[in-house]
């Protein structure tokens, strides 16, 4: 019997989980620049994320160098090297940054990537005119930033 309840309460979870929806950006609660609600209610994919951190939507790695990826050409300078990131921030602390690091570290330049709100000349993609009309959308979506996440809880220091 105890089986059976251990079951059924599983499925419920996975049932749950399954259809989590993601926290709109404006609903983000950072404390001291941390998240620690996951955006999109499921875990992140490792792989998923360095994909983005390559030229995909984050386009880490043109700030960010990471010697896991040393495969990929013309990595940045701007911003620390990622390696080793794992072991020095805490897995709601990198949600918090790669969301908005600007919460963390009011100086940063690097961007918000789950923001809608609160900007300053935000431009339409790159056509050089303003935003027209319409809901601003993130840079990356709440899986995304999931994703990037759990890729980088995988540098840690040798």
């Amino acid at each position: 019997m105890k089986h059976g309840l251990g079951l059924g309460v599983a499925a419920i979870f996975a049932a749950t989980t399954a259809f989590a929806e993601a926290v709109e950006p404006t609903d983000v609660v950072f404390v001291d620049g941390a998240v620690e609600m996951s955006l999109s209610g499921q875990p992140g994919d490792p792989a998923a994320g360095a994909e983005v951190m390559n030229k995909g939507a984050g386009n880490c790695i043109a700030c960010h160098e990471v010697s896991d990826l040393d495969h990929l050409p013309f990595q940045g300078e701007i911003g620390p090297a990622l390696d080793g990131v794992a072991d020095r921030w805490s897995v709601a602390e990198l949600r918090g940054i790669v969301a908005n690091a600007k919460i963390m570290f009011p100086e940063s330049r690097m961007p918000s990537f789950y923001k809608t709100v609160g900007f300053i000349r935000l431009g339409d993609a790159y056509t050089g005119k303003a935003h027209g009309d319409g809901e601003v959308q993130p840079l990356l979506t709440a899986q995304q930033i999931e994703d990037v996440v759990a890729y980088l809880v995988t540098l840690k220091e040798d």
